[in-house]
């Protein structure tokens, strides 16, 4: 018997058979499809700028990609959602919350840094009202003012970090009041230098919101007669700010100290850290908090202290007197941050004419 020819005797080939058009197209389908959702899951996602919190660096109408790599891929909370949707389209869910996955972040590049410009979703959602999960709630744009174990304070409006001043955003906005001699300011130059009016305080004196080089220019003017900033005294309570208790007479301007929670911190607990934390540690952390008298209940069982299980965040509008952020819904949790925005690759003005929308000079250009 001859071993060697039948060892290597060739296997007459057979032919597969022919995808037909309509298999094709659909298998291209089903692969974009799956690969769009591994690059928008674990990669980078598009989001646009929907409100004026972070006017000045970043503008409503401008399109950013933000990269979840650089804090690590969050996976989804949520599996039973249509990919590529909005939660809420013309008032019907895209997802289902039949399955609620527990939060899962796998490894990135890096960790939230002071002065990143962050995307998360909002925290003021979170909560048995809204029953809104995770990864569904309303998504935000901030730059990231305080990490985990940070002490941030405001003192007239200006933010310290561990007691030393943090830096300003370039194009920082804020509110100035402006008195005029009774003669308009061009509006050319309203739009030149980013200054829109927020309200009238007197004849003719308005409160408007710009960079601070706007205002220096305008202070060259001579239908000018003055531009003070506009900063709410310390000592004044807002009960809009968070933790919406006057034992705390905090406002916009002047806020703190407060210390950043971090994870493994270990914080006695009283009337006033448990003010300051009780959302931490009820509603983001999952636990119930009962006051009996003097004593502090944790899941029914009396408690001196708490040691957190996540890191926190601290979120504010380079737009200052016009963005909610942290100053009135509080810390962000790390389960709620999406990643860092890096790119604004399109930007449109809608108040622009048809050949006038696009902001061709915001187009491809990195986010700082």
């Amino acid at each position: 018997m001859n071993w060697k020819q039948n060892f290597f005797k060739k296997t007459p080939k057979t032919d597969k058979p022919k995808k037909s058009k309509t298999r094709e197209w659909v298998d291209a389908v089903v692969f974009a499809v799956i690969a769009a959702t591994i690059i928008r899951g674990l990669l980078f996602s598009a989001y646009a700028i929907p409100s004026g919190s972070m006017e000045g660096t970043e503008l409503t109408g401008d399109y950013l990609f933000v990269s979840k790599i650089s804090y690590g891929p969050r996976m989804a909370n949520t599996p039973l959602a249509i990919p590529f949707t909005e939660p809420v389209m013309y008032g019907v869910k895209t997802y289902s919350g039949a399955i609620q996955l527990p939060y899962l972040r796998l490894p990135g590049l890096g960790h939230i840094k002071n002065r990143d410009i962050v995307v998360f979703n909002k925290p003021d959602e979170a909560g048995p009202e809204y029953n809104i999960p995770t990864d569904e709630r309303t998504t935000l744009i901030k730059r990231c003012q305080a990490i985990p174990g940070d002490i941030l304070t405001i003192v007239n409006s200006q933010v310290y970090i561990n007691g030393k001043p943090a830096p300003n955003a370039p194009k920082q906005q804020t509110s100035y009041a402006v008195t005029t001699t009774g003669l308009n300011i061009n509006p050319d130059i309203m739009k030149e230098q980013n200054i829109s009016i927020r309200q009238q305080l007197g004849p003719d004196t308005y409160e408007m919101i710009m960079p601070a080089s706007a205002a220096a220019v305008l202070k060259g003017y001579s239908n000018i007669k003055s531009i003070t900033p506009v900063i709410a005294p310390a000592g004044t309570y807002d009960p809009e700010i968070f933790p919406h208790n006057e034992k705390f007479k905090w406002n916009v301007d002047n806020y703190g100290p407060i210390r950043l929670p971090k994870k493994g911190w270990t914080t006695p607990l009283s009337d006033s850290t448990l003010t300051l934390y009780r959302r931490a540690i009820e509603v983001y952390e999952n636990n119930k908090v009962e006051v009996n008298g003097k004593d502090i209940l944790i899941n029914g069982k009396k408690a001196d202290n708490y040691t957190f299980k996540m890191d926190y965040y601290w979120m504010m509008g380079d737009n200052r007197h016009d963005s909610l952020d942290s100053r009135f819904w509080g810390y962000v949790p790390e389960d709620h941050v999406v990643g860092k925005a890096i790119l604004t690759f399109f930007s449109t003005d809608s108040t622009q004419s048809f050949f006038n929308k696009i902001r061709w000079n915001r187009v491809l250009r990195p986010i700082d």
